[in-house]
């Protein structure tokens, strides 16, 4: 595998990295090691990667949602 195709099989960590939370970061780890390690086989690390990359959205939307309450900025505040 080429520095290119290692970059985006770590997309799923990185963007764990940006949640506010910490849970999304091991699974996300996991999945980006397994990605790499079936570059071989691509229809098995899309699947990984793609595991990994929901999780990782999960956990940011979810971090940000917190922040964002914890600060009493919600958007939903009645204000139009």
């Amino acid at each position: 595998m080429d520095v290119l195709q290692i970059s985006i099989a770590a997309m799923p960590f990185l963007l764990s990295l940006a949640s506010r939370t910490g849970k999304a970061i091991a699974p996300c780890l996991l999945t980006s090691i397994c990605t790499v390690l079936l570059g071989a086989e691509p229809h098995r690390a899309v699947m990984a990667w793609c595991v990994g990359m929901l999780i990782a959205a999960v956990g940011c939307a979810n971090g940000f949602a917190r922040a964002e309450l914890a600060s009493g900025r919600s958007s939903r505040s009645g204000q139009i």
